[in-house]
């Protein structure tokens, strides 16, 4: 090619209503026999224990989204174990992941992953105080790999593996964030490639994703080298803000989010699979986010919806400019939310009950 031979350019990739507008067809045709097809028999039983002794912890629709649906947290009244009842089916599942974390989403929140840098440090440091340099790690659930990407400097020496269900590992292993990316099931790739193989397995707020906890912690510890460890992080449901906030707390993540295992719960089930846990924290895997998405939330639902596949038809102008009215308006609340959750609830946030979230580290036996 001479040097006045101008490149090749790449196709201008599509605007975002060019997205949705292709997208629209398949989600309405989806949509047309309704959404009970979505979801499970409601369970009579608790999942972890088997009581019938259930009550309704929360009800709610999609807050992030705006995807159609109706959900229902129950918790046990014996184990506390919450869970989605009735849960999303198969279908269901494909569904509501569908251009949440990939697609159109992926870039939005591809970047607010990309952002949390001190998180990822404070999610692998703990695991100096057991191992020195572990040589190889697999995070589960782990995404498009940036946790994977910021632990590699705190542990340089580590070779870190990644395993996600969505093509968000794909864009992991292609971007060296990962050595290896696995997409699929965890408790079915356990017993193949994965046996025995790592010094460490964490499960960074993967656990209350899953269908079945507790066939998770059993692929753990197959997955798990005897002597080796296991890290999971999880969201808190015994969290005094769960309880104050309601449907606003902004760990439910409905309908994502079908099990919240409580600590004493995850404690005895790591022992009898033949795990000692080390180590259980609270103040430090909390998440300083309750009070703004108790703010972003209702903001969020209130407003006129922005442009999506799963609506029948584009919102109107007056719809979108009343919109960004409404955000703009709430920014300030949206700041000062902010630095109330840094300021005052961080602070309190193992000693009051506050946290959202748990982490445990456990050693296998």
């Amino acid at each position: 090619m001479s040097s006045s031979t101008p490149a090749p350019q790449r196709p201008a990739e599509p605007s975002r209503a060019e997205e949705v507008a292709g997208l629209r067809p398949r989600y309405q045709a989806d949509l047309a026999a309704g959404t009970d097809r979505f979801f499970e028999p409601r369970r009579t039983e608790c999942p972890w224990c088997g009581s019938s002794s259930l009550r309704v912890r929360l009800r709610t629709i999609d807050l992030f989204q705006h995807k159609p649906g109706r959900f229902v947290l129950e918790a046990c009244e014996e184990c506390h174990h919450v869970f989605q009842n009735p849960r999303l089916s198969d279908e269901g599942l494909e569904f509501y992941y569908r251009d949440f974390y990939d697609g159109l989403g992926e870039k939005q929140l591809g970047g607010a992953f990309a952002r949390r840098t001190k998180t990822y440090v404070g999610r692998a440091e703990p695991m100096k105080r057991f191992t020195g340099s572990p040589a190889m790690w697999l995070d589960v659930g782990t995404g498009h790999g940036h946790f994977c990407e910021t632990a590699r400097t705190v542990f340089p020496g580590t070779t870190f593996d990644g395993l996600d269900f969505t093509d968000g590992i794909e864009v992991a292993e292609r971007e060296g964030r990962v050595t290896r990316g696995f997409r699929g099931s965890f408790t079915e790739l356990a017993g193949e490639d994965l046996a025995g193989g790592y010094d460490v397995v964490s499960m960074y707020h993967y656990l209350e994703h899953s269908t079945n906890p507790r066939e998770e912690l059993r692929a753990a510890w197959k997955t798990v080298r005897p002597g080796g460890y296991l890290m999971i992080e999880v969201p808190d449901a015994e969290s005094r803000l769960a309880r104050w906030l309601g449907r606003w707390w902004l760990p439910w993540l409905q309908p994502q989010h079908l099990n919240f295992v409580p600590l004493a719960n995850l404690r005895r089930e790591l022992t009898a699979l033949g795990f000692t846990v080390v180590a259980e924290q609270r103040a430090e895997p909390h998440d300083p986010v309750d009070l703004l998405g108790a703010v972003w939330l209702p903001l969020n639902r209130y407003a006129p919806a922005e442009d999506a596949p799963w609506h029948p038809e584009p919102p109107g102008r007056p719809a979108l400019l009343l919109r960004r009215l409404l955000l703009l308006a709430g920014l300030p609340l949206l700041v000062l939310a902010t630095v109330l959750d840094r300021v005052l609830v961080k602070p309190l946030a193992g000693r009051a009950g506050l946290a959202n979230a748990y982490r445990v580290i456990a050693r296998r036996d």
